[in-house]
């Protein structure tokens, strides 16, 4: 257990309880609990330590949703394994092109892709709100492999901000989904990429295992709640929240780009 108080266990704690939430609706969590974590822990702790008990707490969480959502709502299971185990092997690649270059290059283009789905969204009232009647042919499913599995997974290792959001607007788009649907999916394929994800980190020893235990406890009744809300609420709620992370995901990444 990290040397802090009592208070900023609380403070942590009530973060995760918040990511939760946020990232079983619309993913993007993330942008929560690591800001959180990076400021809570002692000064001069590595950022490894905190990536690694960020995905400590996350895995709870998104696994919580996946769950509820599975037991709550119809979902293809065998399909979100598969895009999963893609989104594993794209991660992993990810984080080995990410150890020899410079992210922030491409911080500005993820930005400006994210400011474009959001007008997007805005101009398409009706995307995601009522799913497709015609089945899934198998090319969209080889695209969904291949954009939300390999790619986005890919995305995740290299950078990683966003990587839920983009999982539920890719799954959204290709396979023709409805918000609701592809957020169940997206976690059930978050569950693989922070699965990955940990054992690096753990392997590493870099994960606070006492506070992340603490914190997960939170993290997963937000996750669960957050899973709950979205399946009472709809689409239509998804969507309001979806564009408010897009535009709080460009927002941080400029703050971190230009201003940090």
């Amino acid at each position: 257990m990290p040397d802090i108080s009592l208070t900023m266990v609380v403070v942590l704690c009530l973060t995760a309880l918040a990511a939760g939430w946020v990232d079983a609706v619309v993913g993007g969590g993330g942008l929560l609990l690591l800001p959180a974590l990076l400021l809570g822990l002692p000064a001069g702790t590595a950022a490894s330590a905190a990536l690694g008990t960020n995905k400590a707490v996350a895995i709870v969480g998104t696994t919580g949703a996946a769950v509820t959502y599975v037991r709550k709502t119809r979902v293809d299971v065998a399909l979100a394994v598969r895009i999963g185990l893609a989104a594993l092997a794209g991660s992993t690649g990810g984080a080995f092109v990410a150890a020899g270059m410079s992210t922030d290059v491409l911080k500005p283009v993820v930005m400006v892709v994210l400011l474009a789905v959001g007008a997007f969204v805005i101009l398409r009232p009706t995307f995601g709100t009522v799913p497709s009647a015609e089945p899934v042919s198998a090319r969209r499913v080889l695209a969904a492999i291949g954009l939300a599995g390999l790619g986005i997974g890919f995305y995740d290792g290299l950078i990683g901000p966003g990587t839920g959001t983009f999982l539920i607007l890719a799954l959204t788009a290709v396979l023709h989904l409805d918000l609701v649907n592809a957020s169940a999916i997206a976690k059930i394929v978050n569950c693989c990429t922070n699965a990955g994800a940990l054992a690096t980190f753990a392997w590493k020893g870099t994960v606070f295992w006492q506070l992340a235990a603490v914190m997960a406890v939170f993290n997963l009744a937000g996750g669960m709640f957050g899973a709950r809300t979205a399946l009472k609420k709809g689409s239509g709620f998804v969507r309001i929240v979806l564009l408010t992370v897009v535009f709080a995901l460009v927002a941080n990444m400029a703050y971190q780009q230009w201003l940090a």
